[in-house]
């Protein structure tokens, strides 16, 4: 649901750096969008987080094939001496 506009109080405009002149408002899309009334300066801000553009970089962590033998073995650390 749309929100009216309304000034923000103390904001600064980041383009003409005039005080007071900044509107906010809420779309139908749930954007919040900040507008300076001076100089027509937007900006939106969206809720929904976007797609990563990049998927997860290869590294040997996650592209390594699992095949080691987990297999138990018995350690003789030292041999009887009936050899």
């Amino acid at each position: 649901m749309p929100t009216p506009k309304r000034f923000i109080a103390g904001a600064v405009c980041p383009r003409c750096a005039e005080m007071d002149k900044i509107m906010m408002f809420t779309t139908d899309d749930d954007d919040q969008v900040r507008e300076c009334v001076a100089c027509g300066f937007t900006d939106a801000v969206s809720d929904t987080p976007p797609a990563p553009a990049n998927p997860e970089l290869q590294t040997r962590v996650n592209k390594r094939s699992n095949e080691d033998d987990h297999t138990v073995k018995q350690v003789v650390f030292f041999s009887s001496g009936d050899d």
